[in-house]
């Protein structure tokens, strides 16, 4: 988990607009620093993505850094997950990311780590958010932080991420195309695969520092899917930006998306004893996962969307299985935070370990169809306290039974309404879902 900066809005920003700027990536680093200062923290490691802003915000970072006396390490382009795992094996006190994850290249963002590779402690971020408002100082010469560069970090990430594979197993005789999105993962996954013994065909892996997640990576599979039967592979897997995302591609060129991977990883680990208590999923998780599980007698719990959140679920029960349809998936057993390549690499375990093929893994899964449509709403209205509103909805429950159900979700950063209906009917769940959508347009116009 990591806490996201995109500016004084708190959500996102782009740069040359405002407010994500040089200026309040150079107050964000001193405001961390005085806070790290204070524990007794003096080494921080950061790293970025692909995005061309990244060469300007990690300049500005590590000045402010420097000035409150910590010293930066500096690994280059990484992956999310890399850094958390690297700040823990470099006993940094922190680790710092510059990224905007699957955003296009105009967004980025600053995550943190604490120096167990989890998010920081909320009362640290409230305490760096405070030092924000304080004016910037600077400690004496003498007392200056210094900057530093990890020339092996990749190497000792593919290690890494090569030792959560099964030792016994490799992946000779599979052929797999493997996007990178252009984005963090470009020197790594590959290497990953390869050096199981896969069969790699690298695609999106000439970043120039605007084409990152630009038609590929995990957010758009199109293009992969097309490579996958070009080269009559046997599976695709593509990442975001930040490679804390992953969906894979079958033989057949059908995407599997992040829910379906999770099930494939659960049913092993149960298989193997290795499943600690249940799984969490979040309010988007597809109903057929949830009675997939059942069947399988695994617990299973939903949290709100967002990482974050899943991950909170995941400590309050002790498991150690959770993620997000996006892809975004944690193995506690291996990691501490989202991992795209990781969970790939289990993935791929449970098809050696069964000699099965992607679409063989998913035994009966067949998710059910899913509407989402995002409807604006103006003036004081909170569409989900419209009685008219609500009674479509329990109307539309009526209808879709035990075999559906219904979102209504408020965005957290624009006034918007996410309407979402899924059920075992595709007919029937689009109706429904712009019956309510209508509805809402109508109550809160």
């Amino acid at each position: 988990m990591s806490r996201k900066y995109f500016g004084t809005d708190g959500v996102r920003g782009r740069v040359g607009e405002f407010p994500i700027t040089p200026d309040f990536a150079l107050k964000l680093g001193w405001a961390a620093g005085q806070v790290f200062s204070q524990q007794g923290t003096r080494k921080v490691l950061i790293g970025k993505d692909t995005r061309i802003s990244g060469y300007m915000l990690e300049s500005a970072l590590e000045a402010g850094l420097a000035a409150a006396g910590i010293n930066a390490s500096f690994m280059g382009p990484m992956p999310t997950p890399a850094v958390a795992y690297l700040t823990r094996t470099f006993n940094a006190e922190a680790g710092i990311v510059i990224s905007a994850s699957h955003n296009p290249y105009h967004d980025n963002g600053i995550k943190f780590f604490s120096a167990q590779g989890t998010k920081l402690p909320d009362e640290v971020e409230h305490e760096i958010e405070a030092q924000i408002a304080k004016p910037v100082t600077c400690v004496e010469s003498a007392q200056l932080g210094k900057a530093s560069r990890i020339v092996d970090a990749a190497g000792r990430y593919i290690e890494f991420c090569k030792s959560t594979f099964p030792s016994d197993m490799n992946l000779k005789g599979l052929k797999i195309v493997v996007d990178c999105a252009n984005g963090a993962t470009y020197h790594i996954a590959p290497n990953v695969f390869k050096e199981l013994g896969a069969e790699v065909i690298a695609f999106a892996v000439e970043p120039d520092g605007l084409n990152i997640n630009a038609g590929c990576g995990a957010t758009d599979t199109k293009a992969l899917s097309a490579k996958v039967l070009e080269h009559e592979a046997d599976l695709g897997i593509a990442f975001d930006g930040d490679g804390d995302r992953v969906m894979m591609i079958d033989h057949l060129g059908h995407q599997v998306d992040g829910d379906e991977l999770m099930f494939i990883i659960a049913a092993f680990y149960q298989r193997q004893g290795l499943l600690k208590g249940g799984i969490v999923g979040t309010q988007m998780t597809n109903l057929a996962f949830e009675q997939a599980v059942e069947k399988l007698n695994i617990p299973f719990v939903r949290a709100k969307v967002g990482d974050r959140y899943v991950m909170e679920q995941l400590l309050e029960h002790n498991w150690m299985l959770g993620g997000e349809n996006s892809g975004h998936i944690i193995c506690l057993n291996h990691t501490t935070t989202g991992d795209g390549i990781v969970s790939a690499l289990q993935v791929l375990a449970a098809m050696r370990y069964h000699h099965q093929s992607l679409r063989e893994q998913l035994g009966g899964l067949r998710l059910y169809p899913q509407i989402l449509i995002n409807v604006r709403f103006k003036g004081q209205q909170d569409p989900l306290e419209s009685a008219a509103v609500l009674t479509v909805v329990a109307k539309a429950e009526q209808q879709l039974g035990q075999g559906g159900r219904v979102l209504l979700r408020k965005s957290g950063t624009e006034p918007l309404l996410r309407v979402m209906v899924e059920g075992d009917n595709h007919t029937l769940v689009e109706r429904l879902a712009n019956e309510i959508a209508d509805e809402v347009r109508r109550q809160c116009a």
